[in-house]
């Protein structure tokens, strides 16, 4: 009867060794595709907004000066509504758009 309980024990403990033996072989087999595919597809940047009052303050001028560059292409569209003179200010004023945010804000650093 021992030999016989020795012998089904010793079966488990190879069947179990087998079985973990086989669990390994998957996880290294998966981490190896992981590897594999996260050199293969590059990953998305992302964008985090910066919190505090710099940066606060700075999205604000952003939005000030891009509130200022639209009211100036509506007035300049619904007091000559030339198409030509329209461009030309929308040219000039993406040339000009640094320009005053450095003047204004002072952002030279």
């Amino acid at each position: 009867m021992s030999k016989e309980r020795a012998r089904r024990r010793a079966e488990r403990e190879a069947e179990r060794a087998r079985a973990i033996r086989a669990n390994e072989e998957r996880q290294a087999r998966r981490s190896r595709r992981r590897a594999l595919l996260a050199r293969l597809i590059p990953r998305p940047v992302r964008f985090y907004r910066q919190g505090g009052l710099l940066a606060r303050r700075h999205r604000a001028q952003n939005g000030a000066v891009a509130v200022g560059f639209l009211i100036v292409q509506v007035l300049v569209w619904l007091v000559w509504g030339s198409f030509p003179l329209s461009f030309a200010v929308l040219i000039f004023s993406l040339l000009l758009a640094p320009v005053v945010m450095t003047l204004a804000f002072d952002r030279r650093t």
